[in-house]
Parts: structure tokens; sequence; C-alpha cells
């Protein structure tokens, strides 16, 4: 009892005002030393136990005096005990709990007092009719202590001081034990009530002391793995065989982390686990300097890349992570960063930042109050998935992020697309997938694009997840921070206004793709957008501009096709159809046929770009095409020039390319590179499908472009292989090739030239004048234009090969062709043997007779003449000609000496022709006669016979009349 009574005494005394202030006075300079005792609310009685304690650290003379009296009769652990002295006192008097046991290691401490509650409350749940019963209201009190301060608590006093009202607050219903308690108060360190309202026995804020406290014990669990018994109970194993000896420092975590990534070996799930625990109990995210091992590793680059954010911000992570593959990076800090950020990404909750400004948004758009709430309905990566989904949404699609959290969801989703391990889904479906075809593929970024290489190889899950990650890419490219890294140059040239829009919509891509061949582009940007540029290929979903602007019309038009490839030569093929029938409405809508376009002309300017001709011809590439770039279209180009040497399927491929570019130019990405200013200059107005008619026309201008001029000559060369290359022919001659051409069209073969066959079968008509008018003009320009340049008549180029490199090789190798070979083969028409060959050549002396300016030579000798003596006569029909060759009959005119002997060459070439080749037709026979130089007589003679045969007509009809009526009148 007399024990009972001075703990009373005591008490009272500890709590009484008078003590308190004399300790003011006396010790004035000692408590403004001691911080802790100066913050201390006034009339509490807090002041003197906080002196008593820190009794050691007292200096002043009077203050020592005056503590070390008062320390016999006040209890030093008041401070702590205050709340649970008001609950349990009446408790404390009934059980006579309240003694002071001299002899005892701390006389003044109430860890005994706790202790004897604590046995009143095992006696009562043993007995069934308890005679004393604690209330409930100390129950409670008995039970916090406990709970937080183990059997005394002085064992962790200054953490359970420092939070005793928020565990009231925040986790009342927390059940004790298993560091419940600390992961509850932990979960709400950012709430705005905490510790807000002010205690029992508290008159101050103590946020700021509650998370400190917690501060130094997150440091100690990440420096020391021996502090957190799940670790060394799960990770045993682990640690023994992978991080032995790496005691200090945070090491052992971060080798146990190491080996979770996957870069040591394998881990088991329970260890696994245990590490993830611990993180989140340490929360590093919030606070690097909390991780010892990362805040060494990475003090250089935070000075360097980071010093602009205050230490500790929560944002170092965050612009480490944005330096990560830079040079102001260092490995050992890109290791240790990569090692946390594994587990931070595996956890919403620990990424400090993204729960500050997401958590409206995650309340309201994905059905969760708080983040702080576990539930196996709403596991981790759950919250975070729906904001993405919702961070991409339109205006017109509603409910979307705030531009806070839209901006933080970008920024996790750039630190995923560095490292496939950052990203847990993708991960997790794909691992199997990763070893199969992405095992060589280390560096950086690599396995992303080797998963989005494989896409149509991959398991189904892990496709979805490889193919929803490229969709969302395709809309906001800036979620690749490593190609905008390898891109910031052309970027800030050429796109930076798109650039800085906060919506992408994919207009930032297709401006790369734009700008690829720039003198500033780089290698590395290069190789990273014809990357996705290939991606794109597998699904037209990867195309984000493409996809929204033609959802619908693939819906309606191509349903169930997937490839982009498919679905646009499924829309491509519907536009021209449209347009080839005039129908009244398009059924592609304006804005997909737009963007279908700019599809289309992306599309031809690398070979791999048409799956199907990269297909047919890949082993020719390699034969013959090896080491020329895939960009600029320079395969395609390259398989074009040696087009006869290519196997069947490839050949026919090109030829089918070819036919649509000759249709459409604006397809022919060389051509449209190289006389791009060309075009600005001579075809501005023109529409797309009549660019290389317009080219064609003005070809041979004084300030054409050489490298342009060359281009068209190559394409005009194409044309004349085959008609079908050849739109505007075609289309003039549309009634005439079955007419006069139908045996050649029954030997063809689809997609194979027919070597000018056909073209030349049209010139011999045209030769004979029994063309259509619109035919006409068009043979009369190829055979003006192959007249001048002998490479443009591949039958003559054919069948003359070894005659022009014998006979007119010096001709052929002139840098401008101007007719100089065709003068020289018609010259040498006597030393030609080759059949085939002499027929081509007596086939264009032929061709000259029927019109004068397909004989540039014979036209260019006779052009002053032409226009003296010949100038009222229409061109055509050989009506010039024979203007001409009156003229050179005629003594009282007096031609050019040039176009005199040109004129006498040709009446040779032509008399040798006539011997040759005689005459195939009547009007053969005709113009043969008409530019004979025996004309007159010729003519004489057969007027002569004309006349003889009439007279004999008219007798013979006589005869036969007078025999006929004999018979009658008999």
């Amino acid at each position: 009892d007399c024990c009972v009574l001075l703990w009373n005494y005591k008490l009272n005394l500890t709590t009484d005002p008078k003590f308190e202030s004399v300790a003011r006075e006396v010790c004035k300079s000692t408590i403004a030393e001691i911080k802790e005792c100066a913050d201390e609310p006034v009339g509490k009685g807090f002041l003197v136990s906080c002196l008593v304690d820190h009794r050691g650290n007292i200096t002043e003379y009077q203050c020592h005096q005056y503590i070390t009296k008062m320390t016999a009769i006040i209890f030093s652990d008041y401070r702590l005990i205050c709340g649970f002295m008001d609950d349990c006192k009446a408790d404390i008097n009934l059980l006579k709990c309240g003694s002071i046991r001299p002899g005892e290691k701390d006389a003044h401490s109430q860890g005994e007092v706790v202790a004897c509650l604590e046995k009143g409350l095992v006696k009562e749940a043993e007995e069934t009719d308890p005679r004393i019963q604690v209330s409930d209201q100390c129950k409670k009190a008995i039970l916090r202590v406990a709970e937080l301060s183990s059997d005394d608590f002085h064992l962790d006093r200054h953490l359970y001081f420092a939070c005793r009202d928020d565990r009231e607050r925040f986790c009342e219903n927390t059940q004790a034990g298993e560091g419940r308690v600390y992961k509850c108060l932990f979960n709400h360190k950012f709430e705005e009530s905490m510790s807000e309202k002010v205690g029992i026995c508290f008159s101050r804020q103590v946020s700021s002391e509650c998370q400190g406290e917690m501060l130094d014990y997150r440091r100690m669990l990440m420096e020391d793995f021996s502090l957190s018994p799940e670790i060394i109970l799960s990770c045993r194993g682990e640690i023994e065989h992978h991080c032995s000896g790496l005691h200090r420092k945070g090491r052992t975590l971060h080798c146990l982390m190491k080996v979770v990534r996957g870069e040591k070996g394998n881990v088991g799930l329970n260890c696994q686990q245990a590490l993830q625990t611990l993180i989140q109990e340490t929360d590093p995210g919030a606070d690097y300097r909390i991780d010892r091992a990362l805040n060494e590793a990475c003090e250089s680059v935070i000075q360097t890349a980071c010093k602009h954010i205050r230490s500790g911000d929560p944002m170092i992570l965050s612009c480490l992570m944005e330096h990560l593959y830079t040079e102001k990076m260092v490995e050992d800090c890109e290791h240790r960063l990569l090692e946390l950020q594994y587990f931070i990404s595996r956890d919403w909750k620990l990424d400090t930042v993204l729960y500050r400004k997401c958590q409206g948004d995650a309340s309201r758009l994905c059905h969760t109050h708080g983040w702080n709430e576990t539930s196996e309905l709403m596991p981790p990566g759950a919250v975070f998935s729906c904001l993405y989904r919702h961070a991409y949404r339109t205006e017109e699609q509603g409910r979307r992020l705030s531009r806070e959290c839209r901006a933080e969801v970008q920024r996790i989703l750039h630190q995923r697309a560095m490292d496939v391990k950052l990203d847990p889904a993708l991960q997790d479906k794909c691992m199997i997938d990763l070893g199969k075809w992405c095992s060589e593929k280390t560096e950086t970024g690599q396995e992303l694009e080797c998963l989005q290489d494989h896409l149509d190889d991959l398991v189904s899950e892990c496709r979805d997840i490889v193919g929803n990650l490229t969709e969302l890419e395709s809309e906001d490219i800036q979620i690749e921070a490593l190609l905008m890294r390898a891109c910031e140059p052309i970027i800030q040239t050429f796109c930076h206004e798109v650039a800085d829009n906060q919506i992408d919509s994919g207009d930032l891509m297709e401006c790369l793709i734009q700008n690829k061949h720039q003198k500033e582009m780089n290698e590395k940007c290069a190789i990273g957008v014809t990357h996705f540029q290939l991606v794109q290929m597998k699904d037209f979903r990867f195309s984000y501009k493409f996809k929204m602007a033609c959802k619908e019309d693939v819906l309606k038009l191509c349903p169930n096709i997937k490839k982009k490839v498919d679905v646009v030569i499924c829309l491509s093929t519907t536009v021209r159809n449209d347009t080839l029938q005039d129908a009244k409405e398009h059924r592609v809508s304006l804005k997909c046929r737009k963007q279908l376009r700019v599809e289309e002309l992306e599309m031809t300017e690398d070979i791999r770009l048409e799956p199907e001709l990269y297909e047919a011809c890949k082993s020719d590439i390699k034969n013959y095409c090896q080491n020329v770039p895939y960009g600029n279209a320079q395969i395609i180009e390259c398989l074009k020039e040696i087009k006869k040497q290519l196997s069947t399927r490839c050949h026919q491929k090109v030829f089918k390319l070819q036919e649509t570019e000759m249709m459409d130019p604006e397809l022919d990405y060389t051509l449209m590179r190289v006389c791009k200013q060309m075009i600005k200059r001579f075809c501005p107005e023109a529409d797309s499908k009549n660019m290389l008619q317009c080219l064609k026309q003005n070809k041979n201008s004084e300030v054409m472009d050489p490298k342009c001029k060359q281009m068209i000559t190559k394409r005009q060369i194409t044309q004349n292989t085959d008609y079908r290359l050849n739109p505007v022919l075609r289309k003039a001659c549309k009634a005439d090739i079955p007419k006069f051409c139908q045996n050649i069209l029954n030997r063809a073969k689809d997609d194979t030239e027919l070597e000018g066959q056909v073209i030349s079968c049209l010139k011999l008509k045209y030769a004979d004048q029994r063309l259509s008018p619109d035919c006409e003009d068009q043979i009369r320009v190829i055979i003006q234009e192959s007249a001048l340049d002998y490479r443009l008549d591949p039958q003559l180029q054919m069948h003359c090969s070894e005659e022009i490199s014998s006979l007119c090789a010096e001709e052929a190798a002139a840098q401008e062709q101007t007719g100089q070979v065709e003068e020289c083969l018609k010259v040498n028409l006597l030393k030609i043997k080759t059949e085939m060959c002499k027929k081509e050549v007596l086939n264009m002396l032929k061709e000259s007779k029927a019109d004068i300016f397909v004989d540039p030579v014979l036209h260019t000798a006779c052009a002053l003449d032409i226009k003296h003596h010949c100038a009222a006569i229409p061109p055509g029909r050989g009506r010039q000609m024979s203007c001409l060759m009156e003229a050179l009959e005629d003594k009282r005119v007096r031609l050019q000496p040039e176009c005199k002997k040109r004129l006498n060459d040709r009446i040779e070439m032509w008399s040798y022709a006539a011997k040759v080749a005689p005459a195939e037709g009547f009007s053969d026979l005709a113009m043969q006669v008409m530019t004979s130089p025996s004309k007159n007589y010729i003519l004489s003679v057969i007027t002569v016979g004309i006349c003889v045969l009439f007279l004999i007509g008219l007798m013979c009809g006589r005869i036969t009349k007078r025999v006929t009526r004999e018979l009658k009148d008999r």
C-alpha cells in the first residue's frame, strides 16, 4: 500500500506545473540547447520529464543540481505514457500496479506498471468468472503500448512517441503484429490529415517527427538485411549462393535485387516476395537517401545531372532515370538504379510523385478510393493500367486524366520503354518468348524491338501486351525515350513544332519519317524510325493516324484484314476502282483517302515496307544488291536495273510494282526524290497521275537538271519495254492493239515484259498509216524519242547489241544521245549480218518515210528547206517527205547541200531496203513508189497499164453481153 501511495504521490508531483516553472528559470540556457525539451508544450509536466531523461547532457551547475533532486520524485518517461496514465489510472489503483521498487535498474521507469497491467489482462482472460476486470479503455491503451514498444516501450520510445496519435487516427482497426501497424502508418504518410489534430497530451503537430523517425528506421532496414527476419528466413539460400560476404551498406539487398532481376540466376518466390515487402516498408522511392548503396553509387550523377533538384526529393529518381544510358550516367549507378526500379515498377504505391499527382484520377476513373487499400480484386498493376488507358483517350471518348497525372503516366511509360524488366506485365507474359527469340539481344532497348520483330511468333498473351504497347507508341512515340534521345537533333531542326504538342497523335513520328533522309539525320535515329515503320506493317492499328482516319472504312470495306500492307492494298484498290468507274460517291471517306496517300508514299521508300515484294526478292537482293542500302528506295532501284537477271517470282513482283508506279508516278519514290526541284519548276499544277508525262515533255529543256533528265530517260526505257507500263499509250491504242497485234498478246505471259513487241507492231502500222488518230499521236512521240536515243527501242537494243558494240561503239558511248547510233546503223546497213538487226534498221527506214520528224538527222539537215518549200503541208503520213522529194527532183528548187546529201543517202537506203525487204502491203508499196528516184517513170507505167486494162475490160464486157443475148434468142 505504501508503494502505491508513493507512486501516486510521484504521479501528482510529475504533473504539478510548479516544478516546470522553476525549471524554466533555473535551466534557461540548457533548455535552449536541448531542442527536444525546448519544443515541449507548457503546463503539461513534459518539460521536467524531458530534462530528467537528458540529465547526462546538462552542464549548467544550478540546473544539474535541481534536476538531480527531481530525479528521485519525477517519472522520466511520463511524456510517453501520459495518455496511458489517463486511460488506466483507475485500473492501476484497482490492481495496485503503481509501485516503486528500489534496487531496480531504473526505478523511475513505468515498464513494471505496464507489465503488471498485462498480467491482469492475462489473468482476466484465463478466469471464467474474473474477479477484477480491466476497463476496455485501458485494455486498448495497454495493447497499443505493447505492440509499439515490445516488452518495454523504451525499446523504440521515439517512434512510439512521435506516431502514437497517428496510429489511433489511421490504424485503429489494424491488428498488431508482423509490422502491420508500421505498414499502415507508412501507407498513410501522405494523408493530409496526418498529425494535424492535437492529441490529449500534445498541443503541436508531429508529422515531421513521426516521419523523421520512420526515415531513420527505413534507412537501417535498407542498410542491414539482418534487421529483417523475413529476408533472413526466405532468402537464406540465395544469400549464401549469390551474395555472401556483402553485409555492409545495403549491398546484400542490392545483390538479391540483381538476382531477382534475372541477372545472376534464379530466386525463390518467397525470397522475391520478402524483398518486395521490404522495399514497400522502406520506400526508397520517396527518398533515395534511404538506399545507401544507390546514394553512394549515384552521388556523382546527382551532383552533375540532378543538382537542380532538392536533396531527398522523390524527383531525384526520375532525374536519374532520364539520364539512364547517357554520358552522365556511371555504370554502378545504372545497375543500382535498375535494381531498385524493378521493384518500384511492380507497386504503384512506391512511386511517390505518381501517387500524389494521380490519387484523384485513380479514385474518379479506376474505382479505388485510396491507393493504400490493398485488395486481391485490385492488384497493384491494375490501377496503373487503368490510368494509362485513360491517358490517351480523345476528348470525344471523354473521362480523360488531368494534365498533371497524364504527365506522370507518360513519365512511367518512358521509363518502362528503356528496359522490358521495368514493365511487370510484359516480363511476366513474355518471359518464354524473350528466352526463345531474344536471348542474344542484350543491348539497351533491343529486347522490346526483338519482341516487336517476332510479333506473329509470340504466344497470344505476350502478343497482346506487345501489340498494345506498340499501339500506344504509335500515338505517342515520345514514350520511346531512347529513340527520342537519338533523334533529338532532327526533332529540334525539323519537328520542334509537333514535338512541343502536349498530345502527340502520331504527328512526331510522321515528321521523323518525312525527314528520315535529311543530312542532319544520324544513323541511330534513322534505324529506330525504320524499325518502327517495319513494326507498323504488322498491324494497321500500329499507325495511329491511319487507324484514326480509316477505322470505319476498314471495318466496312476490309473486315478481318489485320496487316497494314493488306489494308492499304484493299483501300487503294477500292479508291482506284471508284476512280476508274467515275463513281458518283467514293466508298472510302475523304479523310481516309488523304491519310492512305501518306501511307502509300511512305511505303515506297524501303522495300521492307512492302513485305510481299521483299519476300519474293530476298534471294535476288542477296545475290545482286547485297551492298546497297535499303533506304531511299535504293534496293528497289537496284532490282529494276537488273530486272532481266531476277528470279521469275521477283521479276513478276517488280513488273507489277512498275505498272503501279507508271499509273501513279507519285509512288515512284526515286523519281520524286531526284526530280523534286524540277517538278516544282515545270509541273507545279500537274496532277500526280500526269507527273511523268509532264517531266517527259520538259525533258530537253535547257534548265532541266541532268540527274532528273537521266531518271526520266530510265523511266521512258522502262515504259517502252511494255505498252502496259505506259498508261497514256494503253488508253490511246485501246482498240488498235487487239486489232493489229493480237498474235503477240496471245503469246504473252502475265507479269512479264513483252520487250517492246507491241510497240514495234504499232510502229509498223504507223508507217502503213493504219492507226487511229490518238494512237498515231502517241506512237509518233515514241518513234521520235527512240530515234534520238536507241536505248528507248528495246527491240533494236535486243537484236542489234553486237552491231552497236562493233560498228557504233563511239556513238553509243556519247554522253548525250541525239540519234547518232541510229544514223550509224543506217549508214552501215550493208555491213549488218544479223537478219533480225537488219530488219529493225529497215523498219526504222520505213518509219522515217512516213514522217520526217522521226528521222532526227534528216529533219535537222532539212529544217530550213521544209520551212521554205513545205510550210503549207501538214506533217505526218509521209506528206512532208514527198514534198522534199519533189523539191529534190525539181531543178528550179535549190535545196541546202546537207539536206540534199542526206536525202540522196536516204533514197539509196530505201532502194536497198526495197530489194531486201519487199513491200508487205499496198500502203507500203505506195510509199516505196512515192519515195523512189524513178517515181515518174513508175507512175507512167502504172497509168498505161491501168488504161490498157480498162480498154480490155470494155471490150470483154461488150462480147459477153452479145453472147448472152444470142443464147436468149435461141
